[in-house]
């Protein structure tokens, strides 16, 4: 019989408890290996196309002035989420993890965090050392995805949702995504659309597009939060069809299509588990901007912010292909931004009946 996910992670986690009382019952000073979570260890990876973090670790002691409360918050984490997984509790969200564990260190005249910002981080250390996504620790972050279209899922409570019947606001993408939350029953999707704007998602669905042209329609309401991403993984795994991500046409949008692609920066550990390399880039583009004929009206101006941010991005290596070259060059020459949301200058119907159709049928887009 295979062994739960959470006795796993429980397993790793008694083997850290173990590593320390090593280290005691020998006299050493006791210590764990964490990974570096530093720009100096991220790297693309050409091969998989997705940002990954490196091999380098380095150690976290006791006995050290500039690493011991780190130290004893880390173990304190380790514990409460060992516990929530053991009993089985309900998960919590990071918030209400602080909160759990803040209190005084008797005889000390201090608390064991004083705020967020200093759990937040250890949280990624522990995820890092049992080699588990926070969800699978059974801690949560606010998601902010909405779903519509032919998918039958599964949660945890045994309730069965047909995302086809969600009326207009859609069904809500959960905290977590993973198999034994989110299983998904049925996929009967021709291909999936992700639209970063929830107003765009909106007029979309209202429409039925998702219906009228059998897809999974999603947005993460701009910059996707996790659930979103690692949602958008798995159907990058468990599902053959075309993926779309469709935002507005400036570096900012550009960046969005990346990080759901490719994953990010400053989550690299989790982009190994959350990038979809499979996704493909449809739009918009600056030579949208003469091939559907967009009214100058729409044109915005970059600012001083967008350009430097155009030079930013062109500089990673995920950037660096022939077609995005060209494109942030162009965008630059253009001197203009267009939103998505901008389309329904052409007509309220234009992105569900024109502008999206015509870009997937000619099979316009980016891989």
């Amino acid at each position: 019989m295979a062994v739960k996910k959470s006795e796993l992670i429980v397993q790793r986690l008694k083997s850290i408890g173990d590593g320390i009382i090593d280290d005691v019952d020998a006299g050493r000073n006791p210590s764990f290996d964490i990974r570096t979570r530093a720009l100096s260890n991220v790297h693309f990876d050409e091969q998989t196309g997705i940002i990954r973090l490196g091999d380098e670790a380095q150690k976290r002691y006791y006995f050290n002035v500039g690493q011991a409360k780190k130290f004893l918050q880390t173990l304190l984490i380790a514990k409460q989420i060992k516990v929530l997984l053991e009993q089985e509790q309900p998960a919590l969200s990071i918030r209400q993890l602080f909160y759990t564990l803040k209190h005084d260190i008797p005889g000390a005249n201090e608390n064991t965090f004083d705020e967020q910002e200093e759990s937040d981080p250890l949280i990624e250390d522990v995820e890092l050392m049992t080699d588990a996504l926070r969800e699978e620790l059974n801690l949560i972050a606010t998601p902010n995805g909405v779903l519509s279209g032919p998918m039958v899922v599964e949660d945890k409570t045994g309730d069965v949702l047909d995302f086809t019947k969600m009326g207009s606001a859609g069904g809500a993408v959960p905290p977590i995504v993973e198999d034994d939350y989110f299983h998904i029953k049925e996929m009967n999707a021709d291909y999936i659309l992700v639209v970063e704007k929830y107003a765009v998602w909106n007029l979309l669905n209202q429409s039925k597009y998702w219906k009228k042209n059998n897809c999974l329609l999603m947005t993460g309401k701009g910059q996707p939060a996790r659930a979103e991403r690692r949602l958008l993984a798995r159907f990058g795994e468990e599902y053959d069809i075309p993926i779309y991500v469709f935002t507005d046409m400036d570096p900012w949008g550009y960046y969005i299509y990346s990080v759901y692609k490719y994953g990010s920066i400053n989550l690299a550990f989790f982009s190994e588990k959350a990038a979809c390399p499979r996704a493909r880039y449809l739009g918009l583009s600056v030579k949208d901007v003469m091939n559907f004929d967009m009214p100058r009206s729409s044109w915005i101006k970059l600012n001083d912010e967008d350009f430097k941010r155009i030079e930013e991005i062109s500089s990673y290596p995920w950037f660096q292909n022939d077609y995005w070259q060209k494109e942030l060059a162009d965008l630059k020459k253009f001197g203009y931004k267009i939103e998505q949301d901008a389309l329904v200058s052409k007509s309220i119907e234009f992105t569900a009946n024109n502008y999206l159709p015509a870009k997937i049928e000619n099979k316009d887009f980016m891989d």
